[in-house]
């Protein structure tokens, strides 16, 4: 599997004895752990083990999957803290001016002006809106509010991100 990989889901435990795992979604597509859903375990060496969803259910805001591969809990216990991916030819398109966060981190970030201040190292989502992480020279950090007032345009082809410097956000 060649394809680029985007994570959906983290294992956080098995589940039982029939080989049931929880697992914490990364999405903002709970469809993805639908029954008959072909979702890849990425485990902490990187190996790759194709699976599909055979019962999905949640419980406390955790998904309880079994997969058509596995019905006994020493067969999963190996998969605590692997990921759940997807391939990235998989996602769901979004309307305009929604991005994925995989597709902000990495991104340029220029002023109106044409001064170039970093790349997004992260994104934050504590409340009304999300806030990109902008690493700047000499180890600081911008922490860049996702507001119409300060995100001008986002080029997710050409990884920039042009921003109106609003007084007080260099602080």
């Amino acid at each position: 599997m060649s394809e680029k990989l985007v994570t959906v889901g983290r294992i956080v435990n098995s589940h039982g004895i029939r080989g049931e795992l929880k697992v914490v979604p990364e999405t903002d597509f709970p469809e993805r752990f639908d029954k008959g859903n072909a979702l890849i375990i990425v485990d902490s060496q990187n190996k790759q083990t194709p699976v599909t969803v055979q019962t999905s259910r949640l419980h406390k805001n955790m998904f309880i999957l079994q997969f058509d591969q596995f019905s006994n809990i020493n067969d999963v216990e190996k998969f605590k803290g692997s990921l759940l991916k997807i391939e990235a030819k998989e996602q769901q398109p979004l309307e305009e001016g929604e991005y994925y966060y995989h597709e902000i981190i990495g991104c340029k970030v220029v002023t109106e002006e044409g001064q170039e201040l970093g790349l997004v190292s992260e994104v934050l989502t504590p409340g009304a809106n999300d806030v990109w992480v902008v690493s700047l020279p000499k180890g600081k950090q911008l922490l860049l509010p996702v507001i119409d007032d300060v995100i001008l345009d986002v080029d997710i082809v050409n990884k920039t991100i042009r921003i109106h410097l609003m007084e007080g956000l260099m602080e």
